[in-house]
């Protein structure tokens, strides 16, 4: 029986405007929607007086003139807070850096980086109209540097506000969620969100550090609700981290069974494990799949049949 994972969806977007998420939380939320982002980037505004943006968002001069729009008269922006460097989350920093004079934090730049074509096909692009060419993924921000780097446990302290840095490496390398002490809200960035399970593309993304960081988060009693960048607030968070936890055993569990059959490449394994998923998505699919490999072959349970590349044309089968 399949997992069945309490997915919380329900969110009202106005893009542009800013929404009262608590007494110390606003939210301006990008006008970036796509399949992998959702309704687009929560950017959120900590604090009253002197605010911290947490997740800035894309490079985007109407979200960031969003952003600044959302004060108050009398406040401004002194602290830029990154849970990632993506894309879809730190690239704004830059302009309302420029525009304010605020520090930037985060736990440092982007991680490792494959400069090659990392695109599996899948089929004919043409047939039974259903085109596969991929959507596009939010790609790496390599050009962020924060001004004070994090650590674990680290906090940013501001007028009235503390957040406390919480590494969660596995969707990015340098993944921080943030706790609001104040509020007991812990900002998920991409490690744990409500309306998607998160994607994990090596070599940046790692499923083991994802798997260990979210037993980490089991153990924060503290934590009482979450914030996700995309999506809206989690209410029971304990309950979704099991069930993503119980989520990518099972997909382990679906690979090695897949290979009982005898080696199968990624091409292969894609259609027949996600079948009920359009092909536009297949191309996350088949990093996931990818990154499930790669950690059973860390655990010795596959190994490569031949002597390529894995992510492209490897064959694997379960190592008894």
């Amino acid at each position: 029986m399949s997992v069945v994972i309490p997915y919380v969806r329900d969110l009202q977007v106005r893009y542009g405007e800013v929404d009262t998420v608590s007494p110390l939380i606003r939210r301006v939320v990008a006008n970036n929607p796509n399949p992998f982002t959702y309704l687009g980037t929560g950017t959120y505004l900590i604090g009253r007086g002197h605010v911290a943006v947490l997740d800035p968002g894309p490079d985007d001069p109407a979200h960031v003139d969003a952003v600044l729009g959302a004060l108050e008269p009398g406040e401004r922006i002194t602290h830029l807070v990154i849970t990632h460097t993506h894309s879809d989350h730190s690239p704004a920093s830059r302009q309302l850096q420029e525009r304010t004079g605020a520090s930037t934090h985060g736990f440092g730049p982007h991680g490792p980086v494959d400069d090659s074509d990392d695109r599996v096909v899948f089929g004919d692009p043409e047939a039974d109209g259903d085109p596969a060419s991929p959507e596009p993924r939010e790609g790496p921000d390599r050009s962020f540097r924060p001004d004070v780097v994090l650590g674990d446990g680290d906090t940013v302290v501001g007028d009235g506000w503390t957040l406390e840095a919480v590494h969660t490496p596995g969707h990015a390398s340098n993944h921080l969620c943030y706790l609001l002490r104040e509020e007991g809200v812990l900002c998920s960035g991409d490690h744990v969100m409500g309306w998607s399970t998160s994607v994990i593309a090596p070599p940046d993304g790692h499923l083991g550090d994802y798997m260990a960081s979210l037993e980490k988060l089991l153990g924060r009693s503290q934590d009482r609700r979450y914030l996700p960048t995309h999506g809206p607030q989690i209410d029971a968070p304990h309950t979704l981290v099991r069930a993503f936890l119980a989520h990518r055993r099972e997909r382990s569990d679906q690979i090695l069974a897949a290979l009982a059959g005898g080696p199968a490449t990624i091409a292969e394994l894609v259609p027949r494990l996600y079948a009920d998923v359009t092909k536009r998505l297949w191309r996350g699919a088949a990093a996931s799949v990818y990154a499930h490999l790669l950690y059973l072959h860390e655990l010795e349970m596959v190994k490569v049949e031949d002597g390529e590349s894995l992510r492209r044309t490897s064959r694997v089968r379960r190592r008894r």
